[in-house]
C-alpha cells in the first residue's frame, strides 16, 4: 500500500480534510471531529486504527504486523504496518471499520 492510496481511501470515506493536530508529520483523519485514522506522513510506515478490542486481540495473533496501537489505548486501537505480512485489501477494511467505530 502508498501512502497515496491509504490518503485517497479516507479522503473518500470521510469526505474530510485531514488535520495534522500533533506535528507537522503526523496526519490525522476524522469522522465528525473524532479520530479514525492516524499515520506519519512522511515516513508512512504504519497506520494507527480504531478497533473492537476483541478483534484487535485476534488480528495480532494472526498478523506479525499488526500491533498494539503506538501512543493509543492499547485496547481500542492498533497500529498496521503496510507492506508486510497484512494484505492491502485487509487494510483498506480495517480503515473502513475503524471509521464505522467511530
Amino acid at each position: 500500500m502508498t501512502f497515496g492510496e491509504f490518503y485517497d481511501f479516507c479522503i473518500a470515506l470521510s469526505n474530510e480534510e485531514p488535520v495534522t493536530p500533533f506535528d507537522p508529520n503526523t496526519l490525522v483523519f476524522k469522522k465528525k471531529d473524532k479520530i479514525f485514522a492516524l499515520t506519519n506522513a512522511e515516513r508512512f510506515e504504519f497506520i494507527n486504527l480504531k478497533c473492537l478490542p476483541e478483534d484487535a486481540i485476534e488480528l495480532r495473533t494472526n498478523f506479525i504486523a499488526i500491533r498494539p496501537g503506538y501512543h493509543m489505548n492499547k485496547k481500542h486501537w492498533n497500529s498496521v504496518y503496510v507492506n508486510q505480512d497484512v494484505p492491502d485489501q485487509l487494510i483498506f477494511q480495517l480503515i473502513k471499520t475503524s471509521f464505522n467505530l467511530v
